[in-house]
């Protein structure tokens, strides 16, 4: 689709505030302009389909951090509002017709990453099981009422989904006794299946958590609950408790919502924070309940960088201090500094490299304007002379980059920047 009136009066504003830093508004519009010119479709049933760029499919996840930038411009723009609702009804389509799939089809046209199921329904494009899949289209649809006051994408289908992904979360908290997911993909490297005939490493059921076979990054967990997706979850089951009291009227489901979230809270903080000698307690990014950790953070979000931005605080601000801390030290394992950049990279990626996504992340989630516009200038420097964002860049040299057309990318190079120019989200 074209550029609508308010996006092309938001670049022009942009100009205005960068005028005397005019790359970082070229970058802005490239990036900003790119994703609706070249990812999204408008169906004929009126809902939004948006491809995640080089790869011709709709993630959940993808799509959803890619139209977020625009609920600014929506706020005064129903057409596009009503463009963000079409991705969130085509969104819960998706969740009720396969609620363990991350990335779809436009039609039933049997496309896929990997045939991984010899019944695999024709609109899957993938069906890795990501607890943050189901978070992100509950986090768009209560950011777009919130931004807009929009109510039409809280349909009949969001209202069946939502039960949905309830029932998912509940029966992956019991993910060793209750459930039935499995996913096996043959003859691919280790992070792209699941162990023990397709089960996922063993993780101590009913302590609260929410079991997830794979990260954000699409890679296999280490130990399968995803603390930082379990705090995304905390935080959407907030909102869906707010949604089914203010628009269903639903007080019992509301009610369900609200104690989920309580209890996957309650289990964060009882299994998902371990002692450090040198940074004190933190959390760790993935544990199995039987104490094993995994203390490292991933690009991809949600990950414990983003703790802030998704909106979990945690019981304990000291906590997320010393994680935070630790993840921007070389205590990370995949926090890399190089001649061009420092910032955290991804096992998705070679060894060396960052990722934009988390350079943003590292300035939305910063305490002052002055280290938000350090990180946008940054990122502007390391996009390989593209005038885009990329997937990961070598730390000493972004000309080696992976990913040339990644809209996931170019969404949070945009987002920062309209945070530079003080619009939150």
């Amino acid at each position: 689709m074209e550029n609508p009136i308010s996006v092309q009066e938001l670049i022009i504003k942009a100009r205005e505030v960068f005028k005397d830093e005019p790359r970082l508004a070229d970058i802005f519009e490239n990036c900003y302009s790119n994703t609706l010119n070249t990812t999204v479709k408008i169906l004929e049933d009126e809902t939004t389909y948006v491809i995640t760029g080089d790869i011709p499919a709709m993630w959940l996840r993808d799509s959803t951090a890619q139209l977020r930038p625009y609920l600014v411009p929506a706020r005064g723009d129903d057409e596009l509002a009503q463009v963000i609702a079409g991705l969130v009804r085509r969104q819960f389509y998706y969740i009720c017709r396969e609620p363990y799939a991350n990335a779809f089809n436009e039609t039933a046209s049997g496309a896929c990453w990997e045939k991984d199921y010899p019944d695999q329904d024709p609109m899957v494009w993938e069906k890795k099981f990501e607890v943050d899949s189901l978070c992100y289209p509950i986090q768009l649809a209560y950011l777009l009422w919130k931004n807009t006051g929009l109510t039409s994408q809280f349909d009949e289908n969001f209202r069946i989904g939502a039960e949905k992904i309830l029932q998912v979360f509940r029966t992956e908290q019991r993910h060793e006794e209750c459930s039935s997911y499995r996913f096996q993909r043959k003859g691919s490297f280790f992070t792209d299946t699941l162990s023990r005939e397709g089960k996922g490493a063993l993780t101590k059921p009913g302590i609260g958590l929410i079991w997830s076979g794979f990260r954000p990054s699409d890679d296999a967990c280490t130990y399968g609950y995803l603390i930082p997706s379990n705090m995304f979850a905390v935080t959407v089951l907030h909102y869906l408790a707010e949604i089914a009291q203010e628009i269903y009227h639903e007080s019992d489901f509301s009610q369900q919502a609200g104690q989920l979230a309580e209890d996957v809270d309650t289990a964060i903080e009882k299994y998902g924070i371990t002692a450090t000698e040198e940074f004190g307690e933190i959390y760790a990014y993935e544990v199995d309940g039987y104490g094993q950790f995994n203390l490292m953070d991933d690009a991809n979000v949600p990950s414990l960088l983003s703790m802030k931005y998704l909106g979990y605080e945690g019981k304990r601000k000291d906590v997320a201090e010393n994680t935070r801390r630790f993840l921007l030290s070389d205590a990370n394992p995949f926090y890399y500094k190089g001649k061009a950049a420092a910032g955290i990279g991804s096992p998705h990626t070679p060894s060396g490299y960052i990722w934009h996504i988390a350079m943003a992340m590292e300035g939305l989630t910063a305490e002052t304007k002055e280290e938000k516009l350090k990180i946008l200038r940054k990122m502007a420097d390391t996009d390989g002379g593209k005038n885009m964002m990329h997937e990961g860049f070598d730390c000493d040299d972004p000309a080696h980059y992976t990913r040339e057309w990644f809209s996931w990318a170019n969404a949070m190079y945009a987002e920062l920047l309209l945070s530079c120019m003080g619009y939150e989200i």
